[in-house]
């Protein structure tokens, strides 16, 4: 009985530290880790130095027993999932057996079993519109100007592939009829679509995300309700924001505002010195933000450096000529 319990804490630790390594180096989920963190040191304290001494390899008839299906995994996914489910079976087969000799850790290993269930969903997640933003590099955010859906219309058949819908005078039927046509306009071209702050509406028009400010819902909580497929950015303007950020599991930040801005009233820039702090600690896909053009954006790219995104409102949503303005910036960025 020793044995068997030795081998299963064993074999749930491994399980859980190659979902914990997937989810820090595949996913950039410090929210994650913590988790599945927290799991194996729970049953770490378990672990008995009895159990560790019963431990036989030799006399075990099993030992290195392999089954074919182990070659066939041939991705990420298969691995994590493989993994976690060696690790569920693991815990419950400890509190089958513990019940009798360890009741505490039986009941530490229902409870770790239970809560890598929740944990397996959000690290198997549909992974592709992470991969789409992080190939974004030019972020459209609307205003409120006439024509909306010809102008937005214009700059994705230039080549966006990110919107979002930023209304903050309109009622909340008006930005529900807008958010829904801009994300049907979205579907249509391939570009991800987020809804700026309202939660609410990202989920009745089925968008892919929301992008919050700080004080906005906090991101924990807007992932409980988006689930784990749809992405949530967040504005910073400071590093303990991007911090914060990154520790919740926001899949991108902004950063900014760089340049003074009419769309941020009262809200004065950071400038450079934060920009580069932002480029420096940022371990998840950031967009510098705020009065950028054409005529200015140069030297933020040399700032912000090749792997950096940059979000336009006026550039693109003022233009004469949306479709001209967003294929210049375009070629600034490709050529950065």
């Amino acid at each position: 009985m020793l044995r068997l319990l030795d081998a299963n804490l064993d074999r749930a630790r491994e399980g859980l530290r190659v979902a914990e390594d997937w989810a820090r180096f595949g996913l950039n989920r410090r929210d994650l880790v913590a988790a599945l963190k927290d799991l194996r040191q729970q049953l770490g304290s378990c672990h008995l130095p009895s159990y560790r001494q019963a431990r036989h390899t030799a006399s075990d008839s099993a030992a290195g027993l392999g089954h074919p299906a182990q070659a066939q995994r041939l991705d990420s996914q298969a691995v994590v999932a493989a993994n976690c489910a060696r690790a569920q079976e693991a815990l419950r087969v400890l509190e089958e057996f513990g019940r009798a000799s360890n009741p505490g850790l039986a009941a530490v290993a229902e409870a770790c079993r239970y809560r890598l269930y929740d944990l397996e969903t959000q690290l198997l997640a549909d992974q592709s519109r992470v991969e789409r933003l992080a190939a974004a590099r030019l972020y459209l955010i609307t205003a409120e100007v006439p024509h909306l859906l010809e102008v937005v219309e214009q700059a994705l058949k230039a080549g966006v592939k990110l919107v979002q819908h930023r209304s903050k005078s309109t009622n909340d039927l008006q930005r529900y009829q807008e958010a829904l046509a801009l994300r049907q306009l979205c579907n249509r071209y391939g570009a991800l679509f987020i809804v700026n702050d309202r939660l609410d509406i990202a989920l009745a028009v089925d968008a892919d995300g929301v992008h919050l400010g700080q004080t906005d819902l906090p991101p924990a909580m807007a992932r409980r309700l988006l689930g784990p497929d749809r992405l949530i950015g967040q504005s910073s303007h400071c590093l303990e924001d991007l911090q914060r950020a990154q520790a919740a599991g926001c899949n991108y930040v902004g950063v900014g505002p760089i340049y003074a801005t009419p769309t941020k009233p009262g809200r004065q820039p950071v400038g450079f010195d934060y920009l580069r702090i932002a480029a420096a600690n940022a371990q998840v896909p950031f967009f510098c933000i705020g009065g950028l053009d054409a005529s200015n954006l140069q030297p933020v790219l040399a700032e912000a450096g090749a792997a950096a995104g940059f979000a336009v409102v006026r550039a693109v949503m003022e233009a004469a000529d949306p479709a001209a303005a967003t294929k210049e910036l375009l070629e600034l960025i490709a050529n950065d």
